[in-house]
């Protein structure tokens, strides 16, 4: 897929980090004022790969109603979740996606057919697209 700028902006905002993992993060608006650590199931605290998954899913979800609202099908209800996979990787450590959505009141292969939809339209999968594995799932609800 070629290379796609911006060419009429809708929105932007910045974030400031200190300490890396195990520090602070903060949107310029305030919204997001977070303290980090590293990833742990028996400390839960907030990462970077939180944050990726909590704005994947939210971005992807917005990208199904978009696609859905198009098709002439209602998705109230939709929920995505995305499963951010922090690992080892040939040339040292990366991530893998799966995103996983569940949509009321349509049959296995619409879903399906709605996230791969969805999966082409949102800005987080273009820009993770061909870096990283994302897999998609749709279910019915």
């Amino acid at each position: 897929m070629p290379h796609e700028s911006v060419t009429k902006k809708f929105y932007s905002i910045a974030a400031t980090s200190t300490g890396g993992r195990d520090g602070h993060t903060k949107s310029a608006d305030g919204t997001v004022d977070v303290r980090l650590g590293k990833p742990s199931t028996s400390n839960p605290v907030a990462n970077p790969e939180t944050l990726f998954a909590a704005g994947y899913a939210a971005c992807y979800n917005g990208a199904l109603a978009h696609v859905a609202q198009r098709d002439g099908i209602d998705v109230t209800g939709a929920e995505t979740t995305a499963d951010v996979t922090l690992g080892e990787t040939a040339t040292g450590v990366g991530l893998a996606v799966e995103i996983v959505t569940t949509i009321p009141g349509v049959d296995a292969e619409t879903a399906q057919a709605l996230a791969d939809k969805a999966h082409e339209f949102c800005p987080y999968s273009k820009a993770t697209r061909g870096n990283i594995d994302v897999t998609v799932v749709g279910k019915p609800a």
